[in-house]
C-alpha cells in the first residue's frame, strides 16, 4: 500500500473541487485532487455525436448575471454562442400565438408568487410544490406550464419537492437574462479540461475514494492501495454521492441525517442536428414546451449556420418513464413529439445522439440534488459546518445559482477558504 501526504485533500473533480484545487493552487498548498472518472467536469460533459463533432452532453447553458462563470470563461478565451430566441414560441398540445404567450406568463406569474413566500412561513409548513399549487386559483394551462418548467429545471415530481426547499433555491437563481443565453462554441467541458491541466499531477482521474478516516487533527483518504494523509479534507460531490462514502468513525448522526435527506433527480439530454435550421425559416424559435408531457423541452443549440441543432431535455417523472427505452425507440418518441411540434421536417435529423443520466455511477441523475424531506429545513446548514477536518462543498450548497455551474464555482471556493483558514490555524 502506497501513502502519499499532502496538506488537503479534494474529492472530486467537477466545477467545484476543480474551483476549488485552482483555490489552493494559488495559496501555494500542497494537495491532490481526486476523481473517479477518466474526465474532469462531474455533471459536464461533452461527446462525439455520430457526425464526430464535440457536443455538450452535459451541463452547457449559461447568461451574463453569472460573474464567476463568465469571468473564467473570458479569462480561458473562450468563444460564447448566443443561444438563438428569436421567433415564436410553441407549446404542446397547441394553442394560438397568444395563448402560448399568456400560459408561459402565467407560468413564471405562479413562479413569482411562489418566490414572495418566506421559506420558514408556518403556512406552508409541511407542505409540497404540488399541494400548494393545487391551491391557487390560476388557469389550468398556467399551472400545467408551471408544471412542465418546474419539473423539467429540478428534474423531480412536484408531489416530492418541498415547497420551502424549491423557494430557498429558486431565491438565490437571481440572473435578470433568460440562463439559456450563451453556451461555448469549445462546449463547456473544455473550460474544465483548462482548468484541470493548471494542476499537473496533482490530479488523479480514475481513483475511486473507498473511505475515509478522520480525525482532530487529520484524515486519511483510502482509494483502492493508496492512502492519502492530509490534515484535511475537501468532499466536493453531490450530497447523495457524499452520502455513500464510508467514513471512520461514522460521521454524527445528525450529519448523516441530514446527507440523506437529498436525491438526485432525472434528466435525459438529446442533440438533434439537422442539415438545415428549418424552424427559423417559418419564424419560429425553436422552442417548445410540452404542458402534456412536463418536464420535455426544447431549444435552439445551433452552433453557427453550418450546425443546426436542437437540444431536447426530458426531465423529472417523464425521465423515469421513458429511461427503460432503447436508443430506437427513445429517438421515435423524441423525433414523433417534435414533428408534431414543428412540422414534417422536424423528422429529418442527420445525427441524434442522447445522454441518459439517470443512475450515473459519480454523479446520481440529474442537474442537482434536492431535498425530498418536508422537514429537513437545517439540512444545509448541517452540511455547510461540516465536521472539520472533512469538509463538504457542492453546486447545491452554494449561497448563488444552486444547481449551475455558477454555483459550483462559488462552492468550490468556499470549501477551499474553509480549508485553507483550517490549515493556517494548526500548527
Amino acid at each position: 500500500m502506497s501513502i502519499e501526504r499532502c496538506d488537503a485533500v479534494v474529492v472530486g473533480a467537477g466545477f467545484t473541487g476543480l474551483s476549488a484545487a485552482q483555490e489552493l493552487l494559488r495559496a501555494g498548498r500542497s494537495f491532490v485532487l481526486l476523481e473517479a472518472r477518466d474526465r474532469v467536469g462531474g455533471r459536464v460533459e461533452a461527446r462525439p455525436n455520430g457526425l464526430g463533432e464535440a457536443v455538450d452532453t452535459g451541463g452547457q447553458f449559461l447568461c451574463e448575471d453569472m460573474p464567476e462563470l463568465m469571468a473564467l470563461i473570458k479569462a480561458r478565451g473562450k468563444t460564447l454562442v448566443k443561444t438563438h430566441v428569436e421567433g415564436d414560441f410553441i407549446t404542446q398540445p397547441p394553442l394560438p400565438r397568444d395563448g402560448a404567450e399568456q400560459t408561459y406568463l402565467g407560468a413564471m406569474a405562479i413562479r413569482e408568487r411562489m418566490n414572495g413566500i418566506e421559506p420558514d412561513d408556518p403556512d406552508i409548513a409541511g407542505l409540497t410544490v404540488a399541494a400548494w399549487l393545487e391551491r391557487q386559483g390560476d388557469p389550468a394551462e398556467a399551472k400545467a406550464g408551471f408544471r412542465s418548467m418546474i419539473e423539467g429545471l429540478w428534474c423531480q415530481a412536484l408531489e416530492r419537492i418541498p415547497l420551502w426547499h424549491l423557494i430557498d433555491n429558486d431565491r438565490r437563481i437571481i440572473n435578470e437574462q433568460s440562463e439559456l443565453q450563451y453556451f461555448l462554441a469549445e462546449t463547456m467541458q473544455s473550460l474544465a479540461d483548462d482548468l484541470a491541466r493548471d494542476l499537473g499531477g496533482r490530479l488523479r482521474l480514475g481513483t475511486v475514494v473507498t473511505g475515509i478516516e478522520h480525525r482532530r487533527d487529520g484524515v486519511r483518504v483510502l482509494a483502492g492501495d493508496r492512502v492519502f494523509e492530509a490534515r484535511s479534507v475537501l468532499v466536493a460531490v453531490p450530497p447523495m454521492m457524499a452520502s455513500k462514502l464510508a467514513f471512520s468513525p461514522p460521521l454524527s448522526a445528525r450529519l448523516s441525517r441530514a446527507l440523506g435527506v437529498w436525491h438526485s433527480g432525472a434528466v435525459i439530454k438529446i442533440l438533434v442536428r439537422y442539415a438545415h435550421a428549418f424552424w427559423r425559416d417559418r419564424g419560429l424559435s425553436g422552442m417548445v414546451m410540452w404542458r402534456s408531457l412536463p418536464g420535455l423541452f426544447a431549444c435552439d443549440v445551433s452552433k453557427d449556420e453550418s450546425h443546426p441543432a436542437l437540444v431536447v431535455f426530458i426531465g423529472g417523472p417523464l425521465a423515469l418513464r421513458w429511461n427503460g427505452l432503447d436508443g430506437a425507440a427513445l429517438r421515435a418518441e423524441v423525433m414523433s413529439r417534435l414533428v408534431a411540434a414543428l412540422g414534417p421536417e422536424a423528422g429529418e435529423a442527420v445525427d441524434f445522439c442522447y445522454r441518459n443520466w439517470i443512475d450515473d455511477a459519480w454523479s446520481g441523475g440529474a442537474y442537482s440534488d434536492l431535498i425530498l424531506d418536508v422537514n429537513a429545513t437545517d439540512a444545509e446548514d448541517v452540511l455547510l459546518a461540516g465536521a472539520p477536518p472533512v469538509h463538504l462543498a457542492s453546486s447545491e450548497l452554494s449561497p448563488s445559482f444552486p444547481g449551475y455551474i455558477e454555483g459550483a464555482i462559488v462552492a468550490g471556493r468556499i470549501g477551499a477558504r474553509k480549508v485553507l483558514a483550517e490549515l493556517e490555524e494548526q500548527p
